[in-house]
């Protein structure tokens, strides 16, 4: 196992893996530096390897039907976690009453448990002492920092002097955070020094050392956090690169964002995360997507910088389906389009070394 920030981590996932509703799970599954994942709970996939459900490849990590079958084979392979991670990120944030029994169950093993929603477990005065019994910690990650701890927006990320990419989507729950952390990892492997800001609690999950949680954080701050996280990697770190990860999208009703990124982050580019089957606003009926040149539009109007490349996601595609839709993407943009979950990031990070 991996040298983990916080060590062995069983997710809480529950009748919500694969689907849009588990993207934190799904982030902690595919990667993360902060913990070692031993399993996830969801009784839809028990049984099965959590990493073959989710992108057809196999990584070792069991999927569970509950905690209790998670707990009796965890501690037979000597694989017991220190933590549990609500891996849940449903509309709106907020936890689902049922969760808190597994929670109790956790905080009574002497187990840490770490949630990135907008319910908080520390507001809650029986979860809490049941931590404070067996001298355990509860961690909410969406709780906003006081207001003395928070940045105002200086205009120091103008001495910001390296290739600052944004990744922005057409929509939410998209996987622009899962393409921010490729994009870096494929620099990083092809020689390039890069650091990822993380902009939601799934990013700072995995272990994305400069971060901010955009959507709770006071909006006369959230610029300056955004410029403070891009300062602070650029000067501890001296980054060739660094890559913002995008929230929402700048025309989705119920998630609009990316506006602060543009215009605190300032971007040289922006990669843009697409998919092209999906022609309503994620979770939205009747609320019709704007079309890929409206969105690019948008986003080069409001900042006065170019949309380098769109990257596909291929939900609901066929695997003969990606390339082609890749292809009527340059064909329509005039712009390179890739999978990067799918094929690797190597075509596109060739593409973006020109520009460091």
């Amino acid at each position: 196992m991996k040298n983990s920030i916080d060590g062995n981590a069983l997710v809480y996932c529950q009748g919500a893996f694969n689907t849009p509703n588990g993207k934190t799970a799904h982030g902690l599954v595919r990667f993360t530096e902060r913990y070692d994942v031993v399993g996830v709970i969801d009784e839809n996939y028990a049984g099965r390897d959590a990493g073959e459900v989710l992108d057809g490849k196999p990584n070792g990590i069991p999927v569970f039907a509950n905690m209790d079958q998670a707990v009796e084979t965890l501690n037979v392979s000597g694989n017991t976690p220190k933590s549990l991670v609500i891996g849940l990120a449903p509309d709106g944030g907020r936890l689902p009453q049922e969760a808190k029994a597994t929670i109790a169950k956790a905080l009574e093993m002497g187990w840490n448990v770490d949630s990135g929603l907008h319910d908080f477990l520390t507001n809650d005065e029986t979860l809490m002492q049941i931590a404070t019994k067996n001298g355990c910690r509860i961690r909410d990650v969406r709780k906003t920092p006081d207001r003395d701890k928070l940045h105002f927006f200086t205009g120091e990320i103008e001495k910001v002097d390296c290739l600052k990419l944004a990744v922005l989507g057409t929509d939410s729950a998209l996987g622009k955070r899962t393409t921010a952390w490729l994009l870096v990892h494929g620099f990083r492997e092809a020689g390039k020094k890069a650091e990822i800001i993380g902009t939601g609690q799934t990013a700072w999950m995995q272990g994305a050392k400069y971060s901010m949680v955009m959507d709770s954080c006071i909006n006369d701050f959230v610029s300056g956090e955004i410029e403070h996280a891009v300062v602070s990697a650029y000067k501890n770190e001296s980054p060739d690169v660094i890559v913002i990860e995008g929230q929402g999208s700048l025309m989705n009703p119920a998630y609009p964002g990316g506006f602060e990124i543009l215009a605190a982050g300032r971007p040289d580019y922006v990669v843009l995360q697409h998919a092209p089957k999906r022609m309503e606003y994620d979770g939205f009926p009747g609320y019709k997507m704007h079309s890929l040149a409206e969105q690019i539009n948008a986003i080069e109007v409001i900042s006065g910088k170019k949309v380098i490349a769109i990257t596909v996601n291929h939900e609901e595609m066929k695997e003969d389906e990606i390339l082609e839709a890749c292809k009527q993407i340059t064909l329509e943009t005039k712009l390179p389009a890739f999978d990067v979950l799918k094929y690797g990031t190597k075509d596109l990070i060739a593409l973006l070394k020109e520009k460091i």
